[in-house]
């Protein structure tokens, strides 16, 4: 019987197929690792604890904070913030980027960071998943100066690495960096992720549709009517409808199972509701990478050219066949 490989020893391993195998990028990955393991430690005991419920703020979305919302991202930033590899930092907490040494020093780091430290925070109260979305990018300024809002503002394809952990029934840190997707399961009697899901592939259909369906007045009609194709008694439909309000969540059963997440714009979020920078592009990212597809609307969501880093879009990804369904009702 071979060993079930870690997610350390697969890191080394895989260190010469990463774009650039210098070893840094694998020390970032570890770096979000270890501040996943953190997280995860006051995810499993928020119910013991005070650190559920709100932290009294509201960050730059417009969204109440959650304790734990503040609490994973201090622990991510002081991760990555730590290994002096990355020269900045987006995160959906915080209004502008982070310059890591400050916008007055230089900085040697060749990587940034784009994060969505706790995903679906708002189910935390109610003990369902909740999870963390990363994104690494290369920089395009000259290593040394200072990091620029450039270097942040780059086409989903440019990533050199996207992942997420899903703090569930277990703990999962799935990633990629450009060679197919893996995931770790972890095992919290010895603090190791192990290798339990290699080269995960999204099946070419499924039988799953997320949406949030309370929404549905303010879908744009070909969304209505996408909806109400899936759920006509014909052929392999009606399709199941499973919701959880966690990206994270609802795209890992789907990954798994096959299925379609839709978030699109409407009457009420015009412009959508999900950010371009640090949810969709490295979902759909894994989605590619998976043997799936992501769009927005009408345009695959890597090819997008971010104007801010807090840039909301439509989004929908998931089994190749299903959305080019969705497609063909979009085009209508």
């Amino acid at each position: 019987m071979s060993k079930i490989k870690t997610l350390g020893e697969f890191i080394i391993e895989n260190q010469s197929s990463f774009p650039y195998s210098t070893g840094e990028l694998s020390k970032l990955l570890n770096s979000l690792r270890l501040a996943a393991k953190m997280v995860n430690h006051e995810v499993n005991k928020a119910g013991l604890v005070d650190i559920i419920g709100g932290a009294g703020d509201v960050n730059v979305q417009g969204e109440d904070q959650q304790k734990l919302d503040v609490f994973a991202n201090d622990k991510f930033i002081q991760a990555i913030t730590n290994r002096d590899i990355a020269c900045g930092i987006v995160s959906e907490e915080v209004d502008d980027f982070i310059a890591i040494n400050g916008s007055d020093e230089s900085n040697n780091g060749k990587y940034v960071v784009l994060m969505d430290p706790l995903d679906g925070s708002s189910n935390i109260d109610v003990n369902a998943s909740v999870g963390t979305i990363f994104s690494i990018f290369r920089r395009i300024t000259p290593v040394g100066t200072p990091v620029q809002l450039e270097d942040f503002l780059q086409p989903g394809k440019d990533q050199v690495a996207a992942g997420y952990v899903i703090y569930g029934t277990s703990t999962m840190l799935v990633y990629s960096t450009g060679d197919g997707v893996n995931g770790f399961t972890l095992n919290p009697a010895i603090g190791s992720f192990y290798l339990s899901h290699p080269d995960i592939k999204i099946p070419k259909t499924g039988n799953i549709y997320s949406v949030n369906e309370g929404n549905y007045t303010h879908f744009p009609q070909g969304v209505k009517k996408y909806i109400k194709y899936c759920q006509q008694e014909e052929d392999d439909r009606p399709y199941t409808s499973r919701y959880i309000g966690s990206l994270v969540s609802d795209f890992h059963r789907n990954m798994i199972k096959g299925g379609i997440y839709l978030y699109p714009n409407s009457t009420k979020n015009k412009e959508g509701k999900l950010r371009l920078l640090y949810e969709a592009n490295p979902i759909a990212y894994l989605a590619e990478q998976a043997g799936g597809k992501a769009i927005s609307s009408n345009q695959r969501i890597l090819e997008i050219i971010p104007s801010d880093i807090h840039q909301r879009i439509p989004f929908f990804c998931g089994s190749t066949e299903m959305i080019e369904k969705l497609e063909s009702f979009l085009k209508d």
